[in-house]
């Protein structure tokens, strides 16, 4: 009698020894974030105006203001949403080959400078070709929601790290991260460079 009870006493350790491994174990199994959860919740903006300046050049407008113009459009493509905008350009800017110049736009405040150069005249003498390269980029919040939820139909949110509603940063890939969540899941921590180009704000 002595020695089934012993037995059974064991078997009873070795019972409860397996249920409390098997716990630990599924606590194990819980998948680990793959960096920080960020602090800003982006969800999916209004919709956006048409980006357009704010007011269009006079029919005597001169070549220096038409090019103002011209950037004001470039900037709002590069902010990626519709804003107040203000162009100037040097007065004494022409349309000869090779003139350069540094014109100024103001977003929401916020200044783009553009580097200015004049090229050839185009496929009619009413056309002339410039190239123009802005010396800093714009980030807006709203802009990158708009590309996110776009780009994602599956979208629920986005986690970034505080962007501003709109700031100044240089062009390439700034120290703002974001993470797309979509609808049904979790955030587990895997965020991505915001980067910015004359042609709007991207992730990856």
């Amino acid at each position: 009698m002595r020695a089934k009870i012993i037995t059974a006493v064991v078997g009873a350790v070795c019972l409860l020894a397996t249920g409390c491994g098997g716990e630990t174990g599924t606590d194990d199994a819980k998948p680990k974030l793959a960096g920080p959860l960020l602090p800003q919740k982006v969800t999916e903006p209004a919709d956006s105006p048409d980006l357009e300046p704010s007011a269009s050049p006079a029919a005597d407008a001169t070549f220096a203001e038409n090019v103002a113009y011209e950037l004001e459009d470039k900037t709002l493509t590069m902010a990626g949403f519709a804003g107040e905008t203000t162009g100037r350009c040097p007065k004494d800017l022409g349309s000869t080959p090779g003139s350069a110049a540094t014109c100024t736009v103001t977003y929401e405040g916020l200044e783009v400078e553009w580097n200015v150069t004049i090229g050839e005249k185009g496929w009619s003498d009413n056309v002339v070709e410039y190239e123009a390269f802005p010396l800093q980029g714009i980030l807006t919040r709203d802009g990158l929601a708009r590309l996110l939820f776009g780009n994602n139909s599956g979208l629920d949110y986005a986690l970034c790290n505080d962007i501003p509603k709109a700031v100044l940063v240089p062009l390439g890939e700034t120290t703002y991260k974001c993470e797309e969540v979509l609808k049904g899941k979790e955030p587990f921590g895997f965020n991505q460079p915001v980067r910015v180009t004359d042609s709007g704000p991207r992730i990856y």
